[in-house]
């Protein structure tokens, strides 16, 4: 069973910096591009950075310069580095395989607020 478990969320002043993880569980970690996607209220989820399986990044015109996504193939997880959050970076952030996803995790909330 395929299994996505995202932390690392919470509330941080703009300008201010996250780290969250994605633990995947389920399919083969190693052989697939891992993406990470967010959500903000009525909004649609959109994927915001994606890295492929031999770890080269692409990123959303939104995020470049401020995100990185890195993965540790040893530990089946895949990392995203926010800096200088923004308020319009407030949302519920999951992670999924690029190709052929699977059934969302709960995602980690991610709020940017003075």
């Amino acid at each position: 069973q395929v299994q996505l478990v995202e932390s690392g969320g919470g509330l941080v002043q703009p300008g201010g910096s996250l780290r969250l993880s994605c633990a995947a569980s389920g399919r083969a970690f190693t052989l697939n591009a891992m993406g990470w996607y967010r959500q903000a209220p009525g909004k649609q989820r959109e994927l915001v950075a994606a890295i492929t399986r031999g770890g080269n990044p692409n990123y959303a015109d939104s995020v470049k310069g401020r995100f990185t996504i890195s993965r540790d193939n040893a530990k089946n997880t895949v990392y995203l580095q926010m800096n200088s959050l923004k308020p319009e970076d407030t949302a519920v952030y999951y992670c999924n395989y690029v190709q052929y996803p699977a059934t969302w995790g709960q995602g980690t909330q991610v709020t940017v607020s003075s």
